[in-house]
């Protein structure tokens, strides 16, 4: 019978799917590709990690010309090499959003050995549709219950033995989250899959309610009181709001109190380093002057300044990953999608705003879940708004050095910054709404409350911390370098204190700059800012020659308050950086679009830090 054939790693990999496991995407030649499928909130992300031992490596797929993914497996019992590539959350191979089509062209194009498909045990019966369509893709699997202990936990019972019959493939109860059945479903994997007999789509969903019927007790009514408690709270029109900005208040307030100290801590270390270590050393072994002062004072402080921020952005990725791990983020989309259909957008477009958060370039990306072409140009026209981990450290450290006291002061200025941001996304959603019209239908799917894990809060949280060194240390080495030959090219220009590259810059700007604030220095900082916020205070403390330790005393006597709010609204609202403007090109296939959203970003960001700063000397005058 069609639905007992098996797939054995050996055979795939001698000829049953020619080109899987070839090409750059590949860890090496023969390797036995399994694909990771499932739909939204079945803990796929948290099974990779836990397949994968949380080794990620984003690789550009042949033939699809995306980035997915991957993973290596562990090996097969004869050594044989395994990967896993992860694929986008989607709901069914049939949608027309970008996710669904990419794992559409992935099946076709480059078929794996094996589709290992993640279902959510509690919700099996509306899931069994993803493993049929599947199965007439001709592609063995192998599925894997996912969350069954919550599944026991809601009284539902499901005979896993009779469902693997019934199925034809092999069946694998699992609990990611608490590392359960995973060694189980490893050696399931190693021995391959089955490739189950396809049932015609008119007789499916009878086919679905017998097998749900034979294989799956469920009681009268789920037990969900607690989850339904809690959301009577969380759920409701305006004590849930309220809660809502309480939460992200206390993130906030929890990252500065925490992280500024370790941040502190950790500049001091790299001063330390600098004063005993590196200048002497480099001293000792006959640098030249220019060529030393370039090391020490450009790229040294540059690089520095910005890695005593990692303590802050490991802290945002663990806060946010508990936030979303817990099922809350999915409730936060819900809750504001009655005033997002007002902006002409849904809760989709909320989630991937509050995405924006840790960086606006994967939430661009994943608009492609949007399948209205209106209202996924609509949302990547916000999602720059989004208050990112890259603007937030600046915003933490300034906050921190111009507004100290009380204690709780620093906290709340980020506060209101973040809701400016949420300001600006609706100016932006009620002026272009009118450009990009929708009416498509808004369905959420909201997942019991979860005890976040946290083994893989921390493991989200360093990895991305990791993520962002490596992205940006390309960014960080060249926009340092630069910026200290501009502030000391042509020869004498730092020992005069004038007439450097940098001052001439600033100069020529200065009719745009001046009335909000800008002196030349600020000026030429905006300017590197625009390739990338993470470089902004590393520019910052080479423009002002001093370490990050040594910058907020120096930026106290250099710039005055409604100046340092001014350069924290404009930092806020301009472009965030090329990779943005990169990913908002490649998602909407349109030049005018990315020009647009870009000139939309700085008329905003202008007008509201003129706004400011002239507010602020009208008070100081008055």
């Amino acid at each position: 019978m069609a639905a007992s054939r098996r797939s054995s790693p050996v055979a795939a990999r001698v000829g049953c799917h020619p080109g899987t496991g070839t090409g750059p995407a590949s860890a090496e030649p023969g390797t036995f590709t399994v694909a990771l499928l499932g739909m939204p909130n079945t803990g796929k992300s948290t099974l990779y990690n836990r397949l994968t031992g949380g080794q990620a490596q984003i690789a550009n797929w042949p033939g699809l010309t995306v980035d997915l993914l991957r993973g290596p497996l562990p090996p097969g019992p004869q050594g044989q090499p395994f990967q896993l590539v992860d694929l986008p959350g989607i709901h069914d191979l049939s949608g027309s959003s970008e996710d669904e089509a990419i794992v559409q062209r992935f099946l076709r194009q480059t078929p794996p050995d094996l589709a290992l498909v993640v279902l959510n045990a509690s919700q099996v019966g509306s899931q069994l549709r993803l493993v049929f369509q599947i199965a007439r893709l001709g592609v063995p699997q192998v599925v894997a219950l996912n969350m069954s202990d919550e599944a026991r936990r809601f009284g539902l019972r499901i005979d896993a033995g009779a469902l693997e019959e019934h199925l034809g493939v092999p069946v694998v109860p699992i609990s990611a989250r608490r590392n359960q059945g995973i060694l189980q479903l490893k050696q399931r994997i190693h021995r391959g899959g089955s490739l189950a007999r396809p049932v015609p789509e008119e007789a499916l969903e009878e086919h679905l309610d017998r097998l749900v019927h034979r294989c799956v007790e469920t009681p009268a009514q789920l037990d969900k009181r607690g989850t339904r408690r809690v959301d009577r709270v969380l759920l409701h029109p305006l004590v849930g709001l309220v809660a809502f900005l309480a939460i992200v208040l206390v993130m906030f307030q929890l990252i500065f109190s925490i992280g500024s100290p370790l941040q502190e801590l950790l500049g001091q270390g790299f001063d330390w380093i600098q004063n005993h270590l590196l200048t002497p050393g480099l001293a000792a072994v006959g640098t030249p002057v220019f060529l030393r002062n370039f090391l020490v004072d450009g790229v040294w402080l540059g690089v520095t300044t910005v890695s005593s921020f990692l303590p802050i952005i490991f802290l945002f990725y663990l806060v946010m990953a508990v936030v979303e791990d817990s099922g809350y983020l999915p409730r936060a989309a819900f809750l504001m999608d009655g005033f997002m259909h007002w902006l002409g957008l849904d809760g989709r477009s909320f989630v991937l705003q509050v995405m924006g958060f840790g960086c606006n370039v994967p939430s661009i990306i994943g608009t492609r879940v949007i399948r209205d072409p209106a209202q996924r140009l609509l949302t990547m026209m916000v999602i720059p708004f989004a208050l990112c981990q890259a603007r937030l450290t600046v915003f933490l450290f300034m906050a921190g050095v111009f507004f100290p006291r009380p204690w709780w002061a620093p906290g709340l200025v980020v506060f209101g910054f973040y809701l400016l941001s949420f300001g600006a996304a609706i100016v932006t959603g009620l002026i272009f709404k009118h450009v990009w019209r929708s009416r498509e239908a808004f369905v959420l799917e909201l997942p019991p409350y979860r005890q976040p894990s946290l083994a893989t809060v921390m493991r989200r949280a360093w990895t991305e911390m990791g993520n962002f060194m490596v992205t940006t240390r390309g960014f960080i080495v060249v926009g340092a370098s630069a910026i200290w030959l501009l502030t000391n090219l042509p020869a004498g220009a730092a020992q005069n204190g004038h007439g450097s590259l940098a001052d001439g810059i600033g100069h020529l700007f200065a009719p745009i700059f001046t009335p909000i604030g800008m002196d030349p220095s600020l000026t030429v900082a905006l300017f590197f800012g625009f390739i990338a916020k993470e470089i902004l205070l590393g520019a910052m403390a080479v423009i002002y020659r001093t370490s990050e330790a040594g910058l907020g005393t120096v930026l106290q006597s250099a710039i005055s308050p409604a100046q340092a709010i001014s350069f924290m609204a404009f930092t806020l609202l301009y472009t965030p950086c090329l990779a943005t403007v990169a990913a908002q090109l490649r998602e909407s296939r349109s030049r005018v679009f990315a020009l647009r959203s870009v000139l939309w970003s700085l008329i905003l960001a202008w007008l509201v830090a003129l706004v400011v700063f002239q507010s602020g000397q009208w008070l100081q005058a008055h």
